[in-house]
């Protein structure tokens, strides 16, 4: 039992090593449990996003069935009667710090929208989309790296998680247009392509678009869109416990990173995958471990506050276009 327990610990880890490489190098500030929490939850998170993920050439029909097989086996091990090395690492990562299933089975529920071509009227219905596919992910992260205090403090960090979870995601869609337009996807809201004279059919089918004035206008638009969630969520890095507060950072810090790396290819995201170097990365988890951890402050509010485009937004959602 102890050496199964171990190889599904080192399949999580390789799924997590393999495919998330920030992730994976901030994890190195996690002690052992906590690390091995984070490898389950994000090993669940990538088998599920990968079924999907094959939808621009597999059939849609037969993805559904694969997915709802993958949710069979979620409500297998949230029930205690896990099978496979991906199920029984959450089934005991959930046992170990009490991860809720409602932000498990949110994560399904957002990761199935991905089998529907991808369109998004306002920044509303994307910010919908992105509570249930990162959000939820930064609520399972939340109660692995634990908060220091009371249940209310708990909630307040969560409120934090979930914001910097919409800011992730939409970091990844800023990141990924010309993937997403090759499999068919746009998550940028018409009606914020279309203040800046864009149609969804020009993200999707001209892939020298990225050249145009209006798109490099529009992306910086988005940028600092996503920057202000990113500093909106910063406050409540200093709830989670001490042991888990650089892995946190170095999550949440690594990935504005890419935002930066968008500029710097002059914000065409259609023909380049925007990377942070390895230089940059490591002077980042550098800068990271050396300022250490931080205080809980009672200045922190108790929920995030966005300052952005002249205006202050308690939830993402109501940040329009």
């Amino acid at each position: 039992m102890i050496f199964k327990t171990l190889n599904d610990a080192r399949h999580c880890e390789a799924i997590t090593r393999h495919h998330a490489r920030t992730f994976a190098v901030a994890s190195r500030f996690l002690p052992p449990n906590k690390r091995r929490g984070a490898f389950a939850v994000y090993a669940f998170c990538r088998t599920a996003d990968d079924i999907v993920d094959r939808g621009a050439t597999g059939d849609r029909e037969t993805l559904r069935r694969e997915l709802a097989g993958y949710m069979s086996g979620l409500h297998e091990a949230i029930e205690g009667r896990p099978e496979g090395p991906v199920y029984r690492e959450l089934w005991w990562t959930i046992k170990e710090f009490g991860v809720p299933a409602s932000a498990l089975l949110e994560l399904m529920g957002g990761v199935a929208v991905d089998l529907a071509p991808a369109h998004y009227a306002t920044w509303a219905e994307l910010t919908s989309y992105c509570e249930g596919v990162a959000s939820s992910v930064g609520e399972m992260c939340t109660y692995v790296f634990g908060v220091s205090g009371d249940e209310a403090n708990r909630q307040r960090a969560l409120r934090f998680a979930r914001t910097l979870g919409v800011a992730l995601q939409h970091t990844n869609i800023l990141r990924d247009v010309g993937e997403d337009a090759a499999r068919g996807r746009c998550y940028l809201p018409a009606a914020s392509l279309a203040a800046f004279g864009i149609s969804t059919e020009e993200v999707l089918h001209n892939p020298l678009f990225g050249q145009q004035a209006r798109w490099k206008a529009f992306m910086a638009h988005e940028i600092a869109r996503a920057r202000a969630l990113y500093v909106a969520a910063a406050p409540g890095l200093a709830l989670l416990e001490p042991d888990a507060q650089r892995c946190a950072r170095a999550c949440a810090d690594g990935y504005a990173e890419i935002l930066s790396a968008i500029e710097s290819i002059d914000y065409d995201s259609f023909s380049t995958r925007a990377q942070v170097g390895t230089w940059a990365r490591g002077r980042l988890i550098w800068s990271i471990w050396r300022n250490g951890t931080l205080s809980p402050a009672e200045a922190i509010p108790t929920e995030p506050v966005i300052q952005w485009a002249g205006q202050t937004f308690s939830r993402p959602e109501e940040m329009a276009s």
